[in-house]
């Protein structure tokens, strides 16, 4: 396994001294690691969707500061919640009142560019007020344009977080919401030679959970979830035509616990490769994306655990079957670590399709539904000498609807209504819910 990383790190290497430069890389396999600005066999807009497109008499203004654009933004919502626990009896509804303040700083330099942004959200409970919360977040993405070519960027963010009262993650027995905090950089390599284009890239990031607290005052320890997670990516795209490209795409990722035994019973320190091939089109005006499959695996340090793996995959699809409808199917699998005990980690399959509809120019709809599954790996010791395999696999099925009003340059309002159903099933077993939320957002903006 070593040796293997050591290659793979060495390519990726190669790959970064042969390019002298770098592109932002999202999260999905799409744009992951993407082509310059210039117009090259590797970009992939013809169409604009629905949730891109401008619209003129509706946009937001902008305040210029010298060489950059600020975006100011303040967002109210109000909501209902009919199962804010996520329980499957004794069920607690609530109303929830929401704010968020929200600042995005853009250069207009005609090379180069640097952003920022910084939000927060507060949400108060009308009824239960231990669960009243704050999320912050803050960061900057630079890139320096190299050549038409090639580029190099990089980017950090911080943000302190709230976890999730349905999260499968999360400590149920707390009083008060789980808080953590993550810090994550990243910089990012590319360069384009005609049909060939290589890239590679660097991520960092540090998870920092904060204990909780029972309701007689006990402490329900959470350090054990505190880790940092660095991965390295490296990639080739070869354009077949100007509208295909063929990509093979490797990444090796190490996640560190800052705890390890004695101090907890199993380490899930581990080490993890995901090769992934495919191919990136475009079919015209009518759809566009990309595709790819392949292997994942993770290797976990402590014995007691087996390795995770199996067939990886990561797709998005955008299909515009007219100018104002966009319809955009996803698909992933990958290994995610977990906290519940006993268990390293677990294999995560997602689906996921939207429709956006622009009715008027002003209204769009929009519905989504989303389909996974969770597959838990570890191990149950119910005596000192005995173990077992951990027996849980979770299901969940989430779908929803909205409508914006853009009511003129400087606010809008959307509505909506989501539906999440979760199952648990095996000898380890979770909680089943059901979760109704229906909301109404006022957005203001300059």
């Amino acid at each position: 396994m070593m040796a293997d990383k050591r290659v793979l790190l060495a390519s990726v290497a190669f790959l970064v001294a042969v390019g002298g430069s770098t592109s932002v890389l999202a999260q999905s396999v799409k744009g992951s690691l993407e082509a310059s600005d210039a117009r090259s066999n590797f970009q992939r807009d013809r169409n604009i969707a629905v949730r891109q497109r401008s619209h003129p008499g509706y946009e937001a203004l902008g305040i210029t500061i010298g060489a950059f654009q600020a975006w100011p933004k303040l967002s109210a919502r109000v909501g209902t919640d009919d199962n804010i626990y996520g329980s499957a009896t004794n069920k607690q509804s609530d109303t929830v009142v929401s704010l968020a303040p929200e600042l995005n700083i853009n250069s207009t330099w005609s090379r180069h560019s640097l952003d920022a942004y910084v939000r927060a959200t507060a949400n108060r409970y009308s009824d239960n007020d231990t669960e009243d919360n704050e999320d912050f977040g803050a960061g900057f993405n630079g890139k320096i344009d190299i050549s038409r070519q090639s580029n190099l960027t990089g980017g950090y963010a911080h943000s302190d977080l709230v976890e999730p009262r349905v999260s499968s993650n999360t400590a149920r027995a707390s009083k008060d919401p789980i808080q953590y905090a993550t810090d994550t950089a990243y910089v990012a390599a590319m360069k384009e030679f005609n049909r060939l284009k290589v890239s590679g890239r660097y991520d960092w990031q540090k998870y920092n959970y904060d204990d909780g607290r029972t309701a007689a005052g006990g402490v329900i320890q959470q350090d054990d979830r505190d880790r940092t997670v660095t991965k390295v990516t490296g990639r080739a795209d070869y354009a077949v035509s100007p509208d295909t490209a063929l990509f093979i795409q490797a990444s090796a990722d190490k996640r560190d616990y800052r705890l390890s035994k004695p101090a907890v019973t199993l380490a899930r320190d581990s080490d993890g490769v995901e090769i992934l091939a495919g191919a990136n089109f475009e079919l015209g005006a009518t759809a566009r994306g990309e595709i790819g499959a392949g292997y994942i695996k993770q290797s976990y340090d402590d014995a007691s655990f087996k390795d995770i793996d199996g067939l990886g995959a990561r797709a998005q699809v955008e299909w515009f079957p007219t100018q104002l409808t966009t319809v955009t199917v996803s698909a992933a699998r990958s290994v995610e670590d977990a906290a519940i005990p006993g268990s390293s980690g677990y294999l995560s399959t997602n689906y996921s399709a939207m429709v956006d509809h622009e009715l008027m120019r002003n209204v769009i709809l929009s519905g989504q539904v989303t389909y996974g599954k969770d597959d838990y790996r570890g191990t149950i010791k119910p005596t000192l000498i005995t173990s077992r395999d951990l027996d849980r696999e979770d299901k969940r099925l989430a779908a929803g609807v909205s409508a914006t009003y853009l009511l003129n340059h400087h606010a809008g309002v959307t509505v909506g209504y989501t539906y999440t159903d979760q199952k648990s099933s095996g000898l380890d077993k979770a909680f089943d819910f059901k979760v109704n939320k229906v909301g109404a957002t006022l957005t203001l903006q300059y």
